[in-house]
């Protein structure tokens, strides 16, 4: 019953839990996650299909800060599926003001990420494709059932000394500016009656990133739909593909296929009467 409690209005409500990017809301304080994703890139040129599998955990510190982290395997920068990156994330909610069925918040993020791929793209991503950092600003507003999330952050990649012959000339982006624009619907139950009843959410994001040497950017857009099962079971499906844009990239277009499990604490002297 206590998740039923949090998705209706407590840490955060299912319409925020978005698909491609991170509300300003946290999970619930003390709760682990464990989610377990799977990114392909569709008739890549030359290649086929490529796939990156994506492990992460999460773990709510309290109710202002969690905490991922995360490994990939792929195939997308080597003709095997292997081992590729680990990373860590940090969010810590800063400012909240609450109210009944809205409500707005703030929180800074900041994330590292260690690679084992080459620098060849202006793209930058944290996801497993560069060596990096990150650090930024979510700002996300609540209105009911409709929830929309604004994120501007900055990104830079480690140059590893093994990587400067795969650099091409004149060289790629190393520093970034990064934002995203999210919005999520509640579709389904029309009405709350229990907690065992299964969630429907429709999702838009745009999603960016502009070079600041090299002066390139894109701007992609991606629509998802999630179900939500008892109110603990995350099942996730998203396409993101490029609107604009003259950066070089990997791909202009993926599809992203998750699931997502919450475990949460017992609280002391629940289930007494």
């Amino acid at each position: 019953m206590f998740f039923f409690g949090w998705l209706l209005g407590g840490t955060l409500t299912a319409q925020e839990l978005y698909v491609f990017s991170e509300p300003a809301s946290n999970m619930p304080a003390y709760s682990n996650g464990v989610k377990q994703s799977l990114k392909w890139l569709p008739n890549r040129p030359g290649k086929g299909r490529d796939f990156r599998s994506t492990t992460e955990w999460m773990y709510g510190v309290n109710k202002n800060w969690m905490v991922h982290g995360a490994v990939t395997f792929s195939d997308m920068y080597s003709p095997n599926f292997r081992w590729e990156s680990w990373r860590l994330y940090s969010k810590y909610r800063f400012y909240s003001s609450d109210d009944l069925y809205r409500h707005f918040r703030m929180a800074a993020y900041a994330e590292v990420s260690t690679s084992t791929n080459p620098l060849i793209y202006d793209e930058l991503s944290m996801e497993g494709d560069q060596s990096g950092w990150q650090t930024g600003i979510i700002v996300t507003q609540l209105l009911h059932k409709l929830a929309i999330s604004g994120t501007a952050g900055f990104t830079q990649t480690f140059l590893q000394p093994d990587t400067l012959h795969h650099i091409s000339v004149p060289p790629i982006a190393r520093e970034a500016f990064t934002y995203s624009l999210s919005a999520g619907y509640l579709i389904l139950p029309r009405t709350y009656s229990s907690y065992d009843q299964t969630n429907l959410n429709l999702y838009c994001e745009f999603l960016g990133q502009e070079g600041i040497s090299s002066r390139r950017g894109f701007l992609d857009m991606a629509p998802a739909l999630q179900l939500i099962f008892k109110s603990q079971f995350k099942l996730n499906l998203g396409y993101r593909f490029q609107l604009a844009g003259d950066m070089k990239r990997m791909a202009q277009q993926s599809w992203l296929l998750s699931t997502e499990w919450l475990f949460l604490r017992k609280i002391k002297g629940q289930g007494k009467k």
